[in-house]
């Protein structure tokens, strides 16, 4: 990435009724590479690259590459949530025992049991 370059620059200059200001001028300048997006090359599949044209034509992104970001973003917060919970029931195990098939059907019919089920009209 480039660089950050600060400067800084002192001095005296008019005011506007002509009388000598002292000033401090302090700016930082960013070299123009410098940013939190990098360049990726993919070969993806053309109904994808399709469907994320569509999204783009429709408004409902701002560019193709937005939209494969925001799917990338998606993606990554979702393989963090399973590692989450994979390492919860890692603990949970530990502490409790191996969570049995007939325990994860029991809850399965204690859940199906007290679902509500709501129909649209």
């Amino acid at each position: 990435m480039g660089d950050v370059v600060y400067f800084e620059a002192s001095g005296e200059m008019a005011s506007r009724d002509g009388d000598a200001v002292s000033t401090t001028i302090v700016a930082v300048v960013y070299d123009v590479r410098m940013s939190s997006k990098q360049r990726l090359s993919a070969s993806v599949d053309a109904d994808l690259v399709i469907a994320g044209q569509e999204v783009v034509a429709q408004g409902r992104a701002e560019s193709l590459s937005a939209w494969v970001n925001e799917a990338l973003r998606a993606q990554v917060l979702r393989d963090r949530r399973l590692a989450a919970m994979d390492a919860f029931l890692a603990d949970f195990e530990h502490e409790h025992g191996e969570i049995t098939v007939a325990e994860m059907a029991a809850a399965g019919r204690d859940a199906r049991a007290r679902a509500v089920v709501v129909r649209g009209a």
